[in-house]
């Protein structure tokens, strides 16, 4: 992208909105690269601010982080990535309706392809933090475990943008 995603148009506003307006009773935003320019574009929404300090490392610096912050007594956290652009609250929504209690495992697709945004419930939180590595963040836990796929390619395509402008 040529800058950190948090900080391009409104991305990060935006989805903090897909995940609050989805039904997420809290939003815990992880920055990373731009933390100090990115963390003003927040000011006034009801999120908490978290900086993964090792956000070279990958992704999965920013999971570890995010899941290390939250409150131990929630029951499943929804990990939703900034540069999804037309993912929509409707997805969040038909996501944590699938929600059963601190076990939860499940994942948005799109066309029967894997996705973000995914339910993790409270039990895999831990598990996910020992394991989550580099780029692939959770991708290993989850391909050895059990996730429901929740299609939700009626709602959105699920496609990141990883270039400027390059619209998928």
């Amino acid at each position: 992208m040529g800058t950190p995603k948090a900080l391009v148009d409104d991305w990060l506003r935006r989805s903090v909105g897909v995940l609050l307006d989805g039904g997420c009773d809290g939003v815990v935003v992880v920055l990373g690269a731009g933390a100090p320019e990115a963390t003003p574009l927040v000011d006034g929404l009801a999120v908490d601010v978290v900086v993964a300090d090792d956000w070279a490392d990958g992704m999965a610096a920013s999971l570890r982080a995010g899941l290390r912050s939250l409150d131990p007594t929630a029951t499943a956290a929804v990990v939703h990535l900034v540069d999804l652009p037309d993912v929509t609250a409707p997805v969040v929504a038909r996501l944590l309706a699938r929600t059963r209690g601190a076990h939860s495992l499940a994942r948005a697709t799109y066309a029967g392809r894997p996705g973000h945004p995914v339910l993790l419930g409270r039990d895999h939180w831990e598990p996910v933090v020992a394991t989550a590595r580099g780029d692939h963040g959770a991708r290993d836990y989850l391909a050895a475990h059990e996730v429901e796929a929740v299609e939700c390619g009626d709602l959105a395509t699920g496609h990141d943008q990883d270039l400027p402008r390059d619209g998928g």
